[in-house]
């Protein structure tokens, strides 16, 4: 396995996805029915659509790769509603614990430190992730309703969305002594 591989490009861009995902919640928050959007490329008109073309497939995938970093922290869901290390892992994952500093390999991250970083209280942070880890196992891999019916998952999407990069920043790149990789979207505001 190559680790500099992993912490240059694969984690930055799920990092990114995931920045991606935020944008999209809070675009997605903002229209009620679908707005017209245009994507320029070098400058030129090269995509016209409705802000839905953008938005929902980055939630899906931001969503996605939120729970691939959590899951790389040694973080998972448990069946009685909370947040839990994983219990194992399978031969070809690569986790946190495969890193090591000067101090000797990293440690899966324990839940309580990462609802402890969250500025809302842990209650909300837990419900934010496991929100995360239930949307990609129910609303994303099957048909469901829960997604749309649960209109506190957009608010718990967004606070996920902000949180785990820095989980990754915090428990990954500064243990390693690493600065913490370029993968915030940039945007304009109307």
């Amino acid at each position: 396995m190559n680790l500099d591989r992993m912490l240059q490009e694969i984690i930055p861009y799920r990092m990114y996805a995931v920045s991606a995902l935020n944008l999209a919640t809070s675009l997605g928050a903002d229209a009620d029915k679908p707005k017209a959007i245009q994507i320029y490329i070098d400058g030129k008109l090269r995509i016209e659509g409705n802000l839905f073309a953008f938005t929902n497939p980055a939630i899906e995938a931001g969503l996605v790769h939120c729970r691939a970093l959590l899951e790389f922290l040694g973080l998972s869901a448990h069946r009685c509603g909370h947040i839990v290390n994983v219990d194992r892992r399978r031969p070809t994952d690569v986790g946190i614990e495969n890193f090591s500093n000067a101090s000797g390999a990293l440690s899966m991250v324990r839940p309580e430190a990462a609802l402890a970083r969250y500025e809302g209280g842990k209650e909300e942070a837990e419900k934010a992730l496991l929100a995360v880890f239930r949307i990609t196992n129910k609303g994303i891999a099957h048909v469901t309703e829960d997604l749309l019916d649960n209109p506190e998952h957009g608010r718990l999407i967004e606070i996920a969305s902000r949180g785990v990069p820095s989980l990754v920043v915090s428990y990954l790149y500064t243990p390693l002594g690493l600065p913490a990789p370029d993968y915030k979207l940039t945007h304009r505001t109307a």
